[in-house]
């Protein structure tokens, strides 16, 4: 971990922080949140260079090759797509050339692409599928790290990726919440009572739906898989919020993130501890450009000011890498992935305590 951060937050790092009551327990009371939050014991200090390990490797591809896209499903196990050669879509002269890894970087197997020729090739990964789009309509999937793969045609992706992003998921068409089972959804039966629906996800046995109607957030939570609803109010005053996001930190705890349209600026955000507690991030900059929760009641966010973490209600600057550039995610085993324009950024451990990687592949 770079530099020293105040007590409180220290804390944060090493234990797990434990909720005002369990995700699962709606019914119980939540804690007194009247008295505000202790004061950290000395400011944060400012930042320093975070030390990276470099993964730098160079695959035979023919150096007219635009940089690759890059994704990641857990720190060891990701997928590279060179699909544009001098700015321009692969042609039989500049085949797409897809690779993986399963030792987060450090080398790459080629795989072969099922329709290397194609306009608007495009590459996503989740848990053990991937799935190309190879030219309009041309979607592949693959379940065995890309040695075989099934062809589909249609407007939207393939059944098996839809399912493959949650069980639950807010129908594009219909606007319902639905469930998955295998490659068919279902409307839920009860649906939840929230304005303006358009987010619902899964944490630590909680299910959470939320929207935004005239500016204002609006959530409900089952306990019981969308059985039945409990709304729960979302505190504050009606703002120029746009949309709403479920998010789920590696702790299981459920997040809510609200974005203006501009999507520039600093998120409204909750936490979900028996009630929906707004975060305060005192000092925080004002432009970002993502968030993600990283367990430990802790946020990290990046922008053009750089990567800092919100936790006992303030900002702390980290000496972080990723820049402006890259955007925040957080795997499922944990992992904090930072993709950029050029390099794509892995960082394992806990909380804030974590260790940076740089991935580079690049053409030779």
């Amino acid at each position: 971990m770079t530099g020293r951060l105040p007590r409180g937050v220290v804390a944060l790092l090493l234990v797990p922080l434990l909720a005002g009551c369990s995700v699962g327990d709606v019914r119980r009371r939540p804690p007194d949140r009247s008295a505000p939050s202790p004061a950290p014991s000395a400011p944060a200090p400012s930042p320093t260079a975070a030390a990276v390990e470099v993964r730098e490797v160079r695959v035979a591809v023919g150096r007219r090759y635009d940089p690759p896209f890059v994704e990641f499903v857990t720190a060891d196990r990701g997928y590279a797509l060179f699909a544009a050669c001098d700015q321009r879509p692969p042609g039989r002269d500049c085949p797409a050339r897809l690779y993986s890894t399963v030792d987060g970087g450090r080398s790459w197997r080629h795989l072969r692409h099922p329709r290397p020729v194609a306009d608007g090739h495009q590459l996503y990964a989740t848990g053990d599928l991937l799935l190309l789009s190879a030219g309009p309509r041309h979607w592949y999937t693959s379940t065995d790290g890309g040695a075989t793969f099934t062809h589909a045609t249609g407007e939207r992706a393939p059944a098996d990726w839809l399912a493959a992003q949650g069980r639950f998921q807010v129908d594009e068409g219909s606007g319902r919440v639905v469930r998955w089972y295998g490659r068919r959804a279902r409307p839920l039966p009860v649906q939840p009572p929230v304005p303006g629906l358009n987010t619902v996800g899964e944490a630590g046995g909680l299910l959470v739906a939320a929207g935004v109607q005239d500016g204002r957030s609006h959530a409900a939570v089952s306990i019981d898989r969308g059985r039945t609803w409990r709304k729960t109010p979302v505190p504050g005053p009606a703002t120029d919020l746009h949309v709403l996001f479920v998010r789920r930190d590696p702790d299981g705890q459920a997040w809510l993130v609200g974005h203006r349209p501009d999507r520039g600026g600093f998120p409204s955000v909750w936490r979900f501890q028996g009630e929906w507690t707004p975060v305060r991030a005192d000092g925080h900059p004002e432009a970002i450009f993502s968030v993600a929760p990283i367990g430990g009641g802790l946020l990290a966010v990046n922008g053009p000011a750089g990567t800092g973490v919100v936790g006992e209600d303030r900002y702390h600057a980290l000496g972080w890498p990723p820049g402006r550039d890259h955007y925040l995610t957080v795997l499922p085993d944990g992992t904090i992935a930072a993709r950029g324009p050029a390099d794509f950024l892995l960082a394992t451990g806990r909380y804030a305590d974590r260790r940076w990687v740089r991935v580079a592949l690049e053409a030779a």
